[in-house]
């Protein structure tokens, strides 16, 4: 791996490597306001496996994190409905920050500030592997789907819609 290419160490990367999960490493220009549209196409991905990692909360402003595929929005009112709640809405970014420990452009699910339950659109538990935030604006790690589950306890759920 090319020098320029190491990323230093994130909570993310260090809570992946404690618990022996291989992944590779995707540094790439951030670009603010981009999203996973601009690393998927930077990166000479297909954006439907890149997944990025939205903090969300409830009717009672409990926070969650919805995995989804970067060219796909989330269905509020499916997710709410299939988890039992009354109502799940994006937070603001600065409240975001707060729950995950992340800046939003560079959320991870791994190693959040707070444990928070995690959902993840059951389709891309079908993809041989994902890239998803690592911590950091400007960095993806590629890793087997599976581990969101594993690790995370992420419950499938179906409420995509196109972007």
């Amino acid at each position: 791996m090319a020098k320029k290419d190491k990323v230093s160490e994130t909570p993310a990367t260090a809570f992946l490597r404690l618990h022996g999960v291989a992944f590779t490493e995707h540094p790439y220009e951030y670009l603010e306001h981009g999203g996973a549209q601009h690393s998927a196409q930077v990166l000479g991905m297909d954006p439907f496996a890149v997944v990025k990692t939205l903090i969300m909360q409830d009717q009672d402003a409990k926070p969650l994190v919805v995995l989804m595929h970067g060219n796909r929005k989330v269905s509020t009112k499916n997710l709410a409905r299939q988890v039992g709640l009354k109502s799940v809405e994006p937070c603001a970014p600065e409240v975001a920050n707060r729950h995950s420990g992340y800046l939003v452009g560079g959320t991870s699910p791994f190693a959040t500030r707070r444990t928070m339950p995690v959902y993840i659109e059951d389709t891309i538990l079908g993809l041989p592997r994902i890239c998803i935030n690592g911590g950091r604006r400007g960095y993806l790690v590629g890793i087997a789907p599976q581990v969101c589950v594993q690790l995370l306890g992420a419950q499938p759920v179906r409420c995509a819609l196109a972007e």
